[in-house]
């Protein structure tokens, strides 16, 4: 592969036990698989190695499930590892996702020490019912106190995930959790809609009427009203769903965002690298006997695939990227971006101008007030933001 640079995305499909909502590759009790799962995943870097051994990496992401349930030996061999098959970057962003139920003060000071210097911790609310609605093993309580304890770590850079738009949630309930997380002043705050996702419990009991299905409209009420709290707060709003102080926005996810290539690892995990998009098995029973066989595999390349996709037998789907699918998700994802997308990086990337390949749909939505250009830049208008998908699917390829 050419000089460049490429993201890593580590997925730890290991959680205590199953949130209502999520629809994640996740799995509660499968602890005896924790260590030949690190182990295949260290072999699916080894893999990698030589096809990104000119490539720096700036951002790398653990994310799951709950990666905190790991033991520290097994996020130790995941860290040394990473350095070993790749070029960390001086600066690299490592991220860790975690659960407040499942840190103390030891476990996030060895985290920082082993190199992590982000830490997004997965608080979705400040109260107990709404928690147990949403099925997460920890208290309000819990929350304030890994927050707390992630400081005395030395974390200084600290994401909270908030999630509004519950079933029986107020107005009144969400400015609570919001201002209680404001107050924190964490570093970085991503606010989630919830999506009833179809096969979860949360879903089940909405559609048994067991609960209410979210008002739509004060959901988008509670994230105008976030945003203008965020605002005032000083938290700048640099994608639909994040905010961030000063210099503070997640690099790992812009990297996506910008459509730049990226590599995940583990069970489940998509990437988008030399021209194709693919992605691994998502049964981690599965996935670590077949890296196995991928590390002793006959490297005979698959019709149509490059060398190296060859002999990859955890990888289950592959896609090759057109160009007119490649212009059409930088749009999209660039779109997300609340500077929106910079033309010139559009011209630089295609050899064309945005304008050329989309002037119908730009039009049409300029016309109807979802779309501007301003500093050279193709962005959502503020009153587009609720309606993204609405512009986004008029960019895709039919």
């Amino acid at each position: 592969m050419s000089n460049g640079s490429v993201s890593l995305y580590v997925h730890i499909p290991f959680c205590r036990s199953k949130c209502s909502y999520c629809d994640f590759n996740s799995y509660a009790g499968l602890e005896s698989l924790i260590e030949p799962y690190v182990g295949a995943l260290l072999a699916e870097m080894a893999l990698w190695r030589e096809a990104t051994q000119h490539m720096d990496v700036a951002t790398a992401f653990l994310g799951g499930g709950t990666p905190s349930v790991l033991p520290l030996t097994e996020v130790e061999r995941i860290m040394t590892a990473l350095r070993q098959h790749f070029l960390l970057t001086d600066d690299a962003e490592v991220s860790f996702e975690a659960n407040p139920g499942t840190v103390d003060r030891a476990y996030l000071q060895a985290l920082r020490s082993l190199g992590v210097n982000r830490l997004s911790l997965g608080v979705q609310s400040f109260h107990a019912d709404e928690l147990a609605t949403l099925g997460r093993i920890h208290t309000a309580a819990e929350a304030r106190e890994a927050f707390d304890t992630a400081r005395r770590a030395g974390f200084d850079n600290v994401n909270l995930d908030l999630i509004y738009g519950l079933p029986r949630q107020t107005m009144a309930a969400w400015q609570d959790t919001l201002r209680e997380a404001v107050a924190l002043r964490p570093d970085h705050l991503s606010l989630y809609a919830l999506t009833l996702e179809e096969g979860t419990p949360l879903a089940d009991d909405v559609a048994h009427g067991r609960l209410p299905p979210p008002d739509t409209d004060l959901t988008a009420d509670m994230y105008l009203w976030a945003g203008d709290a965020l605002a005032a707060a000083g938290y700048q709003h640099y994608e639909i769903s994040n905010w961030a102080l000063p210099n503070r926005q997640c690099r790992h996810n812009l990297a996506y965002w910008l459509n730049e290539p990226y590599l995940g690892l583990g069970a489940g995990a998509h990437s988008c690298f030399g021209g194709f998009r693919f992605a691994n098995v998502k049964d981690p029973h599965r996935y670590v006997p077949l890296v196995e066989e991928s590390a002793l595999g006959d490297g005979r390349p698959a019709e149509g695939l490059p060398p190296f996709l060859a002999g990859l037998r955890h990888i289950a789907s592959t896609e090759q990227m057109t160009a007119a699918r490649a212009m059409a998700e930088t749009v999209v994802l660039g779109l997300r971006l609340t500077d929106g997308l910079p033309l010139k990086e559009f011209r630089r990337r295609f050899g064309q101008e945005l304008i050329s390949v989309y002037g119908a749909q730009v039009q049409e939505l300029e016309a109807v007030g979802l779309l501007e250009q301003a500093d050279g830049c193709l962005r959502l208008t503020a009153s587009a933001r609720l309606l993204g998908n609405e512009v986004f699917q008029r960019f895709l390829p039919d």
